[in-house]
């Protein structure tokens, strides 16, 4: 570290900590010394060497001042010189997605797009394998959820005994055969649900592609169908994988298990990391469903709370769902189309402005979605009962122009913006941002993407301090946590990445290879790759 940032050390040591006197002073039970620490705190962003007592921070500074602190039994991990951040905090991602029955890997790419004959011969093959009413789940890109001849009618032909998911990698769009449709209680003259589609052939029968809320239902019922072992499995391999990465904190969508099935999942997981359950509710077939997760705590678990409210309001551009101020290209004076009405939406809105309603996320993509809620929002309430409110939009790469300043001035967070999004003009306006994976689950390509300029493109690009905060205070403060966890400072949670390589120095193209090879959670030691288990007391 330059000797600029270490001649501004400072010993930063919480109040308590610090009132109590002589031999009475509570120890610190643990130090971390010897580290690049940044902590995201813009009044101390950087220090040596962190204090901890239980589970939070008591004081951060130099080596020698926090070594003053020790006294006999309290431990010291020397950090080498790494580099050392608050825990990385994902403010959006779907961690239930458990593949039911057998799962077709058509390419080891994230994004996937097969085409309908080469997804027809790998059906084809795999079901002579399979028992008979085993699930088959196959993931697609556009070019199969383009191609009309995939459909129920051809996917029932290759395996007319067995249920088969086709899953976009996006997650807006699947298409099931018949014995699947059965499975999921979907009837060939069932109507559209609420904020969702079901496409239909030249004589109204469904041709099996779900779009929406239409495939969100489906798939709810779908994966709430797979044993509670294998569930309980994955979210564990989940907690363990993210640990790797220095995330200490995950805010998951949960919407992929009924609500009941939810909560005994993670209870009997028993992750290491801290999880927000944030209720992504399906509408009930007689209107807006809010009701399904009211009998769930509000803390089912240790480090598992359930807070917020998820709303789905367009989709995307892949799929030509999200709502656009211009038309698709090949679809003169198509613009895409909000999954609710108008009036739904003001109504979801006006339920968020009732005493104790739960934070909203929208999911808001195309760049008249979120013109029309900033107005509805405008038409509500007063921009200071807003900004209290904290509404969330998802994604949100439509808040461009004059749309900047008034998501400014009622308060809206942007969670999990998404590449080409204009993050350094949200950011320089006072648009607070949080970090989301999306299940794309490396922090550190993300960071990539956010600090990387490419040739041609008009993506805007961020330091990496910054990217870092998005991480991490951003996404404590896209919660209502920002007291708690976020900052490397005293009185916060001892959530604590301690990484694998110096990321504010080396190459962008580096980024993505970073690891953590030592995270604390509350204090405590749950991922160490460094076998600092027998570290010795301080003296």
């Amino acid at each position: 570290m330059s000797s600029r940032r270490i001649a501004c050390f400072a010993v930063v040591v919480s109040s308590s900590f610090a009132g109590a006197q002589g031999p009475r002073r509570p120890a610190p039970d643990l130090i971390l010394t010897g580290g690049k620490v940044f902590t995201a705190d813009s009044l101390h962003p950087w220090a040596e060497a962190i204090a901890i007592r239980g589970e939070r921070i008591v004081a951060v500074g130099s080596n020698a001042d926090i070594r003053s602190l020790a006294k006999r039994g309290s431990r010291e991990i020397g950090l080498g010189g790494r580099t050392v951040i608050p825990g990385i905090n994902d403010a959006h991602d779907h961690v239930g997605d458990v593949a039911p029955g057998r799962e077709i890997r058509m390419s080891s790419a994230p994004t996937p797009d097969p085409a309908a004959a080469q997804v027809l011969d790998s059906l084809r093959a795999a079901v002579g394998t399979l028992n008979t009413g085993t699930w088959l789940k196959v993931t697609i890109g556009l070019r199969a959820l383009d191609d009309s001849t995939l459909r129920r009618r051809a996917l029932d032909i290759v395996a007319p005994n067995n249920p088969v998911l086709l899953w976009t990698w996006w997650g807006h769009g699947a298409i099931l055969n018949t014995v699947a449709l059965r499975r999921v209680r979907i009837a060939d003259d069932a109507i559209d649900p609420l904020g969702g589609f079901y496409e239909r052939d030249a004589s109204g029968r469904l041709t099996g592609r779900l779009d929406e809320y239409a495939e969100w239902g489906a798939l709810r019922r779908i994966y709430s169908s797979v044993p509670m072992k294998e569930s309980i499995g994955a979210l564990r391999a989940f907690g363990d994988s993210s640990l790797r990465l220095g995330v200490t904190s995950v805010q998951d969508m949960a919407g992929d298990f009924e609500p009941a099935y939810t909560i005994r999942a993670f209870r009997e997981a028993r992750l290491p990391i801290r999880i927000r359950l944030i209720r992504w509710s399906i509408p009930d077939g007689r209107g807006r469903n809010e009701a399904e997760w009211n009998s769930v705590p509000a803390h089912p678990a240790p480090r598992v709370t359930v807070s917020g409210r998820k709303w789905v309001l367009d989709g995307t551009p892949i799929e030509r769902l999200a709502l656009m101020t211009h038309a698709y290209s090949g679809q003169p004076g198509y613009l895409g189309k909000l999954d609710f009405p108008v009036d739904t939406v003001r109504a979801i809105l006006a339920g968020a402005l009732k005493p104790g309603a739960a934070q909203l996320h929208l999911h808001v993509v195309g760049d008249s979605t979120p013109a029309i809620v900033l107005a509805l929002m405008e038409s509500l309430a007063p921009d200071s009962v807003w900004r209290g409110k904290r509404v969330r939009f998802e994604h949100a790469r439509g808040v461009v122009g004059d749309l900047v300043a008034r998501a400014v001035r009622l308060g809206v967070v942007i969670a999990q913006p998404r590449p080409g999004s204009p993050i350094d003009t949200w950011r320089a306006a006072g648009i607070p941002l949080a970090y989301g994976s999306d299940q794309l689950r490396n922090p550190y390509f993300n960071m990539m993407q956010m600090v990387s300029s490419r040739p041609g493109s008009k993506s805007e690009t961020i330091t990496r301090e910054q990217a870092v905060v998005i991480a991490t205070r951003g996404s404590a403060y896209a919660e209502f946590a920002e007291h708690d966890k976020g900052t490397l400072a005293p009185g916060m949670l001892a959530d604590i990445a301690v990484l694998s390589q110096d990321i504010f120095t080396v190459a962008p193209g580096a980024l993505p290879a970073t690891t953590s090879v030592l995270t604390l959670v509350g204090g405590r030691v749950v991922f160490d790759a460094l076998s600092h288990a027998a570290s010795a007391p301080s003296r």
